[in-house]
């Protein structure tokens, strides 16, 4: 196991995990979500070949319709 940063909270994740995997674990596939790590942001499609390092920094945000 590794530990990261999630949202400001430590959490641990399994060796080997990408953010795909880290998304699918956290059922926020498919609802509108952006992720940066280590305060850049990662295109939906580089989630499959990014992998998760101890200490990276994982910030979700949720686009949130309104007016």
């Amino acid at each position: 196991m590794i530990e990261i940063e999630l949202n400001g909270v430590l959490h641990p994740v399994p060796d080997a995990h990408n953010l795909e995997a880290l998304i699918a674990s956290l059922d926020l596939a498919g609802k509108g979500i952006a992720v940066a790590i280590n305060r850049e942001v990662v295109p939906r499609q580089q989630w499959p070949q990014r992998w998760l390092q101890p200490q990276d920094r994982v910030d979700i945000v949720r686009a949130i319709g309104g007016g």
